[in-house]
C-alpha cells in the first residue's frame, strides 16, 4: 500500500524502508470492524491498557524493591513513605491488578455469551485462556513480594499443593522453594518470574491480536460480515468509543487508588511475615476465590485423596476452557438467538459468584455443601450442558446480515413515530 500523501518526508522515508506506518494505518485505522459492536467490546482494549499500566508501575517499583526476606517488607514500607509518589505507584499497581482481572473476566464472559470461541476463532480463544493462566501466575507471585503474613503463608500453602502429585510432587515443591521451606530463594525466584512474565504476556497478546485481525472481531449478532456495508473503519468510530469507555474506567480506577486503596486487599498483609505464627484465615486475593473454593470443596474421589482431587479440579477448571470450541455443539454463536443457552449462561455467572463467596469463608457448615454443589455444576455446565443444549436447542432465526439488522433497529422508532402521526 502506498504511503498517505499527507505524511511528512521523514515518515515516507522510514515507511519505504520499514513499513511500520503503513502497518499501523491498516491495522488501527482502516481495519474493517463490524458496525454493531457494543460497549462490551471495550474491555479488550481496556485490558491492553491495564497491561501497559501494570508493566510501567512495576518497573518503577522494582527500582526501589529489595528481594530479600530481611528487607522486602521494609522496602515496601519505604516505597510508601519515603519515595516520591511511591504510595501512588504502589496503590496503582496493587489496585490495578484487581481491576485488570475485573476487565479480563468481563471480557471472558462476554466471549462466552456471544460465542467468540467458535470457528474460525478457536486459536484466538485459546490464546486468551493462555493469557489468563499467565496473569494468574504473575498475580500470585506478585502477592508474595510484600512479604507480609498473608504473602508468606499464601506462598507456603499454594506451593505445597504440588506435593499431592504422586512420585514427583515433593521434588517439585522443593524446586519451587529453592530449599526445604519458603525462604529467600523462594522470594528471589518469585520476584524474577513476576518481573519476566508480564513481558511474556505481551508476546501472547501480540499473537492474540494477530489471530483477531485474521478473521476480524465477532459481534453481538454472531454472524459474519457479508460485505463492506456491514463494516466501518476502526478509526474514528471505535477509537472514540474506546476513549469514552477508558474515561469511565479511569474514574473508577482513581476512586480505588485515592479513596479506597486497601478495600480489595487483606489487612493481615500489613504485618511482617512470621513463619512461626499462622494467620487465623489464609485467604487469597478475591480474583482467586472461585478456584480456591473448588480446591477446598472436592472430597475423596474413589482412590484419589481429597488434596490431589482438589488440585486436579483446580487445574481442570481452567483447562476445560481450552476445549469450549468443541464442547459447544451449536452452530449459532450469539446467545441472543439461543433462548435456552441464554438462561444457562446466567446460571454459570451465579455459580462463579457462589464459588467466590464460599472461597472467602471457612469450609464448614453449609459452605461445604454450597461449594461442592457449585463445583459440580461448574464442570457439568461445560462438559454436559454445553453439548446437550447444542443438540436439543432450537435457535431463533438469524438476521440476513449485520447491516440489515442495524437498519431495521434504527428504522423502528421512525416507523413508530410516523404511525403515531397518522393516528
Amino acid at each position: 500500500m502506498a504511503a498517505a500523501p499527507q505524511q511528512s518526508k521523514i515518515v515516507r522515508w522510514i515507511d519505504h524502508r520499514l513499513p511500520i506506518f503503513t502497518f499501523m494505518r491498516h491495522e488501527l485505522n482502516e481495519y474493517p470492524t463490524p458496525r454493531n459492536l457494543s460497549y462490551w467490546w471495550n474491555f479488550g482494549s481496556l485490558s491492553g491498557i491495564m497491561l501497559v499500566i501494570m508493566i510501567l508501575t512495576g518497573i518503577f517499583l522494582a527500582m526501589q524493591y529489595t528481594p530479600h526476606v530481611d528487607y522486602a517488607f521494609d522496602s515496601v514500607e519505604r516505597i510508601m513513605r519515603d519515595v516520591n509518589f511511591g504510595w501512588l505507584l504502589r496503590y496503582m499497581h496493587m489496585n490495578g491488578a484487581s481491576l485488570f482481572f475485573v476487565v479480563v473476566y468481563i471480557h471472558l464472559f462476554r466471549g462466552l455469551y456471544y460465542g467468540s470461541y467458535k470457528e474460525p476463532r478457536e486459536l484466538l480463544w485459546m490464546l486468551g485462556v493462555v493469557i489468563l493462566l499467565l496473569m494468574m501466575a504473575t498475580a500470585f507471585m506478585g502477592y508474595v513480594l510484600p512479604w507480609g503474613q498473608m504473602s508468606f503463608w499464601a506462598a507456603k500453602v499454594i506451593t505445597n499443593l504440588f506435593s499431592a502429585i504422586p512420585v514427583v510432587g515433593d521434588g517439585i515443591v522443593k524446586w519451587m522453594w529453592g530449599g526445604f521451606t519458603v525462604g529467600n530463594p523462594t522470594l528471589n525466584r518469585f520476584y524474577s518470574l513476576h518481573y519476566l512474565l508480564p513481558f511474556l504476556i505481551v508476546g501472547v497478546v501480540a499473537l492474540h491480536l494477530i489471530a483477531l485481525h485474521q478473521h476480524g472481531s465477532n459481534n453481538p449478532l454472531g454472524i459474519d460480515r457479508k460485505g463492506p456495508q456491514d463494516s466501518i473503519p476502526f478509526h474514528p468510530y471505535y477509537t472514540v468509543k474506546d476513549m469514552f469507555g477508558l474515561g469511565v474506567f479511569l474514574i473508577v480506577y482513581a476512586v480505588f487508588v485515592f479513596y479506597l486503596p486497601d478495600a480489595l486487599g487483606d489487612p493481615v498483609n500489613y504485618v511482617p511475615a512470621n513463619p512461626l505464627q499462622t494467620p487465623l484465615e489464609i485467604v487469597p486475593e478475591w480474583y482467586f476465590l472461585p478456584y480456591y473454593a473448588i480446591l477446598r470443596s472436592v472430597p475423596d474421589i474413589l482412590f484419589i485423596p481429597a488434596k490431589l482431587a482438589g488440585v486436579l479440579c483446580l487445574f481442570g477448571a481452567i483447562i476445560v476452557l481450552f476445549f469450549l470450541p468443541w464442547l459447544d455443539t451449536s452452530r449459532v454463536r450469539s446467545a441472543r438467538f439461543r433462548p435456552v443457552y441464554k438462561w444457562v449462561f446466567w446460571l454459570l455467572v451465579i455459580d462463579v459468584v457462589v464459588l467466590g463467596y464460599c472461597g472467602a469463608h471457612r469450609p464448614e457448615g453449609w459452605f461445604i455443601v454450597a461449594g461442592r454443589l457449585a463445583t459440580l455444576y461448574y464442570f457439568l455446565h461445560f462438559i454436559v450442558l454445553f453439548p446437550v443444549i447444542g443438540w436439543l436447542e432450537r435457535p431463533l432465526p438469524l438476521p440476513t446480515s449485520i447491516s440489515a439488522a442495524v437498519t431495521k433497529k434504527s428504522s423502528a422508532p421512525v416507523a413508530a413515530a410516523s404511525s403515531m402521526e397518522k393516528h
